[in-house]
């Protein structure tokens, strides 16, 4: 029986190659989506073609009635979740002064609250099945990257790792709980609307001198997922090339 994969926001960018990397490792795929329907049924047709199963259910994650229906129809298809990577989250890019509190407070609901309500009831899943691992996507902007642009966002990144150290107490010994912090990786959504010249300083600063691309970061998903990691647990990890500067 194939292991069971939980992506939350896996209709697009960094979440929907976790997925097809998953899919490839072997495991049955529950894509999430809340607004992105069409892709999010593209990506199953891709992913059924590595002879694994894929069911696609929309869900606000930071609905909790929605959660609780997203998890009822999990179990009823597949009876267990042995992954969960909370990846799904919002960005409100804007300059400070134009901030306000109605998307501030959306991003929080969807990042923060949405990573709990996910974890909470899968993670007692796992606990009952004595197994489990939940991936958290934070940032290196949780961390010590810092742009006022994307304050509201940065303090959700920082939350998660706080929820990553609170919820691999919660869930111990049977569930392993880390956070991947990604730098700067070339998703659409990262590079649109920058300009070259700000992309080439940004490089200036990775010791690799490379932009991160969604693979890199799925890669390490599946590491953390696999039996190779069952010691690894209550870890964030960067994954951003080396930055200059960082201790």
């Amino acid at each position: 029986m194939n292991k069971v994969a939980l992506v939350t926001g896996s209709a697009r960018g960094i979440g929907r190659q976790i997925a097809i990397t998953l899919a490839k490792a072997g495991y049955d795929i529950i894509i999430n989506y809340n607004t992105s329907k069409d892709k999010a049924y593209l990506l199953k047709d891709e992913i059924e073609n590595f002879g694994v199963k894929c069911i696609v259910i929309k869900c606000d994650i930071s609905n909790e009635l929605e959660v609780k229906e997203m998890v009822t129809n999990i179990l009823k298809e597949f009876k267990k979740v042995d992954v969960l990577v909370n990846n799904a989250a919002v960005c409100f890019d804007s300059l400070f002064q134009d901030k306000s509190a109605e998307n501030f407070m959306r991003t929080m609901e969807v990042n923060v609250l949405g990573t709990f309500l996910v974890s909470k009831y899968i993670g007692q899943i796992m606990y009952d099945n004595k197994y489990g691992k939940i991936i958290n996507l934070t940032s290196t902007n949780g961390i010590n990257t810092y742009f006022p642009m994307c304050i509201d966002y940065d303090a959700s990144k920082s939350a998660i790792i706080s929820l990553t150290h609170n919820l691999a107490m919660q869930f111990a010994p049977y569930v392993n709980v880390n956070a991947i912090a990604p730098g700067f990786i070339s998703t659409e959504s990262e590079i649109s609307g920058m300009d070259k010249e700000f992309i080439e300083a940004e490089v200036e600063k990775i010791m690799v001198k490379r932009i991160g691309t969604e693979e890199d970061v799925a890669n390490l998903v599946e590491f953390l997922a696999s039996d190779k990691a069952n010691f690894i647990n209550n870890e964030i990890i960067r994954i951003d090339g080396g930055i200059y500067g960082n201790v």
